[in-house]
């Protein structure tokens, strides 16, 4: 069975889309703005997900609580523009259902 957790994304002109994220799919974070279209094409995932860009940093803005950075995420975030200490790498975020209300907020493009 099927189950879909309620997402909310602000995109980088601060618009807010709540979006159905598929628990079912292996899908993380970076995939579902990937597939909601909210970022232009080639400005997110750029690595494709193996958290050798930053392309997909978020800030998280909800309590949710989700799995602690891994060494090769804390590098990436390391060297990233706009870091805060809410930031996280989208391709990092599996989506479970445990992220049922997460709210995050695309960081901008590097410069």
């Amino acid at each position: 069975m099927s189950v879909d957790v309620k997402i909310t994304i602000i995109d980088r002109q601060g618009e807010e889309h709540q979006v159905d994220a598929p628990t079912d799919m292996a899908m993380n974070l970076m995939e579902v703005v990937r597939a909601y279209e909210l970022a232009p094409e080639g400005t997110i995932g750029i690595c494709g997900g193996m958290a050798m860009c930053a392309s997909c940093q978020c800030y998280v803005l909800s309590d949710t609580e989700l799995e602690p950075k891994q060494d090769d995420e804390e590098a990436m975030l390391s060297e990233a523009y706009f870091v805060k200490e809410n930031s996280r790498l989208g391709c990092q975020i599996p989506i479970t259902q445990n992220l049922e209300g997460l709210k995050v907020e695309l960081a901008p493009e590097e410069p």
